[in-house]
């Protein structure tokens, strides 16, 4: 099954780097630093400790991981790779040149073999559900310890893993131990073939969030320039399809409610442009927040059109709306508006984070919403009555504190693994 695995990938290569060319219209950086895609990693170490977060959701939960792995192993040098330009810039906005950073090979065997060969990794730390059939054939070969941290498995994955059961076992059986987000997540791990004694519960890394220091004064600095006598809510994260469907529900509470703003954040850069159009046609006045200009009273939608301040927006709002969830992709971080006292709305489709979703909809923390209507409703209320908003963005952060402690016990994990 691998060999066919493979060289069907072989095959789908040259429409690969298409792709790139194709998303390179309008985020550049898509074209750069192809040769790192093909294992000639930029780095030749005699050492170091490797930890692949594919996009920006993971790198930003493997943040703590990261510092953490730095400060115990300081001889061992860490080198983070991403599948994603999100995903490797905001490793160097964070880290600088205290981490090395390269884009993971695709998983082919001679690429994968020449990125081994130059990176010589005491372990392979792989962040969620990146299950690479040859990256892990080569760990076994090679006897590199190879640890899945904060795993999750949706029930959607679970039956396209069922499909390739044989290609799924044999992945596991190169995983040292398996660190698993909720016990579902694990059960469904153990049901594709994963030996239940390599197998551990150790909740997200994402409750382990660490907060700047500065956030609360830098987001009150954000919410005055924003004119923050008025309601603000933010649309985090947002997909194709979603956006048309918060717009409906903005100029809603706008109807009821005159001078609320809505910050908005596509989750792609390369979607900056097209949305801003978008809000104009949508009759609404906008500004952007790349461009420096004054929020005024009028304004009706701040466009987040920069990178690496979601936090920063999240603690300038009083509700927030995670996206991903409108649509299926599966949702995406609600942990972290949750962590700065925010209620949460989330549309239908949250299976990447089902045990997550289900804590905090029982805690009341968090409320999901179908449609536009229900979402416009939804704010209405929450702005029209505080105690009602403090209360459910109180119940949230309860179920945040609530859940730490998946971070050390990962680390010990790993430490273990050596």
């Amino acid at each position: 099954m691998r060999y066919l695995y493979t060289v069907l990938f072989y095959l789908a290569l040259p429409f690969v780097f298409l792709r790139l060319l194709w998303r390179s219209r309008r985020a550049p950086l898509y074209r750069q630093r192809w040769v790192e895609r093909l294992g000639y990693c930029p780095h030749q170490l005699d050492q170091c400790i490797w930890v692949h977060a594919v996009s920006l959701g993971e790198t930003i939960a493997a943040v703590p991981l990261i510092k953490q792995l730095k400060a115990k192993y300081p001889q061992s040098p860490v080198l983070v790779t991403n599948m994603t330009v999100t995903g490797s810039e905001r490793v160097k906005a964070i880290f600088g040149e205290s981490v090395l950073n390269a884009y993971v090979p695709y998983d082919l065997p001679d690429m994968v073999a020449r990125f081994i060969e130059r990176v010589n990794p005491q372990v392979i730390v792989v962040m969620e559900t990146e299950l690479w059939p040859n990256l892990f054939a080569a760990a076994k070969r090679r006897r590199i310890p190879l640890v899945v941290t904060n795993a999750r498995l949706s029930e959607k994955s679970a039956k396209g893993y069922r499909r390739v059961k044989s290609l799924a076992r044999e992945m596991f059986t190169a995983i040292t131990v398996l660190a698993a987000q909720g016990q579902s997540d694990a059960d469904r791990f153990i049901d594709l073939g994963m030996p239940a004694s390599r197998v551990k519960v150790t909740g997200s890394l994402k409750f382990d969030l660490e907060l700047p220091a500065d956030l609360e004064t830098k987001g009150k600095i954000l919410r005055e320039a924003l004119k923050d006598m008025r309601p603000i809510w933010i649309a985090a994260s947002t997909h194709p399809g979603e956006d048309e469907i918060i717009l409906a529900a903005h100029r809603v509470v706008r109807d009821t409610i005159k001078n609320a703003l809505l910050i908005l954040v596509p989750r792609h850069p390369e979607r900056f442009d097209s949305v801003a159009a978008m809000i104009k046609e949508n009759n609404l006045s906008v500004i952007r927040r790349s461009t420096g200009e004054s929020c005024e009273i009028e304004t009706a939608v701040y466009l987040g059109d920069t990178m690496g301040e979601m936090l920063l927006m999240f603690s300038a709002c009083d509700v927030a709306f995670v996206a991903g969830s409108f649509v299926a992709i599966g949702g995406h971080n609600i942990i972290e508006p949750a962590a700065l006292h925010k209620p949460v709305i989330t549309g239908p489709y949250l299976f990447n984070f089902s045990e997550i979703s289900d804590a905090m909809l029982a805690a009341r923390g968090m409320i999901k919403v179908n449609n536009s209507d229900e979402l416009a409703n939804t704010l209405i209320k929450f702005f029209e009555d505080e105690t009602v908003r403090q209360q459910t963005g109180e119940n949230a952060f309860g179920v945040v504190e609530k859940n730490r402690g998946a971070l050390q016990r990962q680390v010990a994990l790993i430490d273990a693994s050596f």
